[in-house]
């Protein structure tokens, strides 16, 4: 990592799940990739919704994805896999309320 990128971003135990994330903050670079890459946002609307990081630090945050993208993009996938099992673990009070609020009433 340059000394430019790492005034940016911090990898540190116990920090977000030990990933890259933007320096005193809680906000990974792979939320920045998603943002960006998935949802379109551009770096100028991520800072609208997040104004306690600067536009270097979301532009360091993609240069760090496309130095790592493969470890950016397992990370992705891993927490996609997470939220898959445990969406399927725990079943959502609305949907059972309105599966039991549509049964036939024996």
């Amino acid at each position: 990592m340059t000394a430019v990128i790492s005034e940016h971003i911090n990898i540190a135990p116990g920090v977000c799940g030990g990933k890259p994330h933007i320096a005193g903050h809680r906000i990974k670079v792979q939320d920045i990739v998603i943002w960006h890459e998935d949802m379109g946002m551009e770096p100028d609307e991520i800072l609208y919704h997040y104004p306690s990081i600067t536009l270097a630090d979301v532009y360091a945050a993609l240069t760090y994805y496309h130095d790592n993208r493969q470890e950016i993009r397992r990370q992705i996938r891993e927490d996609e896999a997470f939220v898959r099992q445990m969406q399927a673990q725990t079943p959502s009070l609305l949907q059972e309320k309105l599966k039991n609020r549509n049964a036939p009433n024996n």
